[in-house]
């Protein structure tokens, strides 16, 4: 049963899912309550190895179900990734099932599940990397490459969950497309180490401006990679692709440069986000997008049979030939028609998705449907892996900054070095913002990326075009800023949080 309200008893607890080095210390937030700020740093010192308990849990959460309530659609990060998507105009649908609250931007008040999962998932994360921060001493960075690793990734994913919930909770921009740095932002929780007094956290525990909360996200960030690329002394390695590292810090700056307008820092971070990767090709594309060993990506999450959460998944969603919802043809996530027909022929992208005869030779229903989504592929076991950042994203923020200042040439330089890997008739000398926010769509469709865009872009929807293949009853027409684009506080936070009133809730 699909629903949207709910009693709000949330307990949040982690399932050690059989991730290496991760137990259920991570949710234990009494550990460090009889540990001095010098006992602490000592244990760091001596071997922080320790830590491999607290940053597996932060990444065991990305992938956890169930973080507000026991509901399919709720399965951390890639759930809000895709709740945003739903809400664009990119992704069309053949029935009306989960994620349809969300389709028809109804799932926005503060009594309904969707805010508070969103909420739930961020600041657990923000919770556990102030854990991690509280364990190094507050009058010197550690030297270490292995304890600096620790460090600049709780900073780095600090940054990261304070750069969604900015974006989940206001508008990024006004009416002019600036940005709206004096908008009502939200609560800023710190680590000890940050230095803050407790009146000074108390007094920034409300709704702080977005510009504030900008701030700290640009000083998480400033740090996390002084710490993951230091100027001098070793650089922490990580282990494996689940692991933040500088390329995946400096994406994320691209990330945020770009959210804030900030072009000349949004180019030169994406650069730096990609160097040493390559980008796949015609082949690549058609991988299925489950696999990170693929040399594109740059950071994601390696399932196992043991940390997969089947129909509760992404790819149970997004993926039209698995035997979750997608494939069950339940809610399959179809491309927009004019999107499609907007894709030239020569482009590698357009097999991903069928055309409006569907693929009768296809095994599953879903995969059969007419503009039906064959990007996202199927294992056994259901341990498709997921994708959270990869190298063609930071050649499109490239670009995409570069045109933003105007310079259309450079940015249709930047552009290239994906395209000629997409369509080999692609030729432009020159791009606008229009022409790489395009190849965002269509290079991006379905992870994450489109309702964001949309935002920040001062972008509505019109899903009511002629001949468009949007649910019946759902085709909507949205302006941008519309009150159903950000999520009001959710009913726990205002009942709990003292500072937050309710002339500070969002319409």
């Amino acid at each position: 049963m699909i629903m949207k309200k709910f009693i709000y008893i949330v307990t949040i607890a982690l399932s050690v899912f059989g991730f290496a080095s991760c137990s259920e210390d991570f949710f234990d937030t009494e550990y460090t309550t009889y540990l001095s700020s010098d006992k602490a740093a000592k244990l760091v010192s001596e071997d922080p190895s320790f830590l491999d308990s607290y940053i597996n849990g932060e990444y065991s959460w990305m992938v956890q179900y169930a973080t507000a309530q026991s509901a399919h659609d709720d399965f951390s990060h890639m759930s809000v990734g895709l709740s945003m998507d739903m809400m664009g105009e990119d992704i069309s649908i053949n029935a009306f099932h989960w994620f349809g609250y969300d389709y028809a931007h109804d799932n926005h008040e503060y009594t309904y599940r969707r805010t508070l999962v969103d909420w739930t998932v961020y600041y657990t994360i923000i919770a556990k990397a102030n854990e991690i921060i509280d364990f190094f001493s507050p009058e010197e960075d550690p030297t270490t490459a292995a304890a600096r690793g620790y460090l600049g990734q709780a900073y780095t994913l600090r940054a990261f969950a304070y750069y969604y919930l900015i974006q989940l909770y206001q508008h990024p921009v006004t009416a002019s497309g600036t940005p709206n740095l004096d908008g009502k932002g939200i609560p800023l929780v710190y680590a000890s180490r940050d230095g803050y007094t407790a009146e000074e956290q108390d007094a920034r525990s409300g709704r702080n401006t977005v510009g504030m909360v900008y701030e700290q996200i640009e000083s998480d960030l400033d740090k996390a990679i002084a710490l993951l690329d230091p100027t001098d002394g070793e650089t922490y390695i990580r282990p494996a692709k689940i692991y933040v590292d500088k390329n995946v810090a400096y994406g994320i700056a691209a990330r945020y440069y770009l959210l804030s307008q900030q072009w000349d820092k949004a180019v030169t971070a994406a650069q730096k986000a990609y160097a040493g990767y390559s980008l796949m090709g015609a082949s690549g594309l058609k991988d299925g997008f489950m696999d990170i060993t693929n040399p594109e990506w740059m950071w994601g999450f390696d399932h196992s049979t043991e940390t997969q959460t089947t129909y509760a998944s992404f790819f149970s969603h997004i993926s039209s030939i698995t035997g979750g919802y997608g494939g069950l043809a339940y809610s399959t996530k179809l491309i927009d028609k004019k999107l499609y027909d907007q894709i030239p022929n020569s482009d590698y992208r357009k097999a991903l998705f069928n055309g409006p005869a569907g693929n009768s030779a296809q095994s599953s229903a879903g995969a059969k449907l007419p503009y039906a989504n064959v990007k996202f592929g199927w294992l056994a076991g259901w341990v498709m892996d997921y994708v959270y950042m990869r190298a063609a994203e930071m050649y499109l923020i490239e670009a995409e900054a570069l045109a933003h200042q105007g310079n259309g040439t450079a940015a249709a330089a930047a552009l290239s070095k994906l395209m000629v890997n997409r369509d080999p008739s692609w030729s432009a000398s020159s791009v606008t913002v229009e022409d790489v926010y395009q190849q965002r769509r269509i290079e991006l469709w379905g992870e994450g990326f489109n309702g964001y865009d949309l935002k920040r872009l001062n972008k509505g929807i019109d899903r009511t075009y002629e001949g468009n293949n949007h649910l019946a009853g759902y085709k909507l027409k949205f302006a941008a800023l519309d009150k159903t684009w950000i999520y009001q506080i959710p009913n726990r936070e205002m009942q709990e949080n003292p500072k937050i009133t309710e002339e500070d809730q969002n319409e």
